[in-house]
């Protein structure tokens, strides 16, 4: 399988969205939905952490096929990312790192109970009709300024 590049735009997205959601496939076939501060790039490699998503760990023993949707809520754009999870064991070198990284990241009462690696199939950008539709267009910078005053936040030292 070629790997496809996780860019440094890619990378960037990931750490501004924070939150980032992913999605499984339930038994009964249903979609389940689960939200993860802890989706990472290492090596040009997404990961998360299971840290309370006990049903996302499951559905994806069963099936391992995952989508990942992050976005930069005020840039309004992001990326979908399809592929299939591998659950890591947990003396495995990549597991321990993401589980180190979680930790220091939120202190050591985190329970990182599974490390998921995603090999990638396909990465599509996610772009709001703000970036679409605009006439004119917008820059980022318009649009990042607009999503601040509608969510009522400034960026630090404005």
């Amino acid at each position: 399988m070629s790997m496809i590049e996780i860019t440094a735009d890619i990378e960037a997205i990931i750490k501004q969205a924070i939150l980032s959601f992913v999605a499984t496939v339930n038994e009964d076939g249903t979609p389940n939905l689960s939200p993860k501060a802890s989706l990472t790039v290492r090596s040009g490699v997404l990961y998360f952490a299971d840290i309370a998503s006990p049903r996302t760990i499951l559905n994806l023993k069963r099936n391992p096929a995952v989508e990942i949707n992050a976005v930069d809520i005020f840039q309004r754009r992001g990326y979908r990312f399809k592929g299939r999870a591998l659950i890591l064991p947990p003396d495995d070198a990549e597991f321990l790192m993401i589980a180190d990284w979680v930790r220091a990241t939120n202190g050591p009462e985190y329970p990182v109970d599974h490390v998921v690696k995603i090999e990638t199939t396909s990465i599509t950008p996610l772009l709001s009709p703000a970036h679409v539709f605009a006439d004119p267009p917008r820059s980022q910078d318009e649009i990042r300024s607009t999503y601040y005053q509608k969510y009522g936040v400034k960026p630090i030292g404005a």
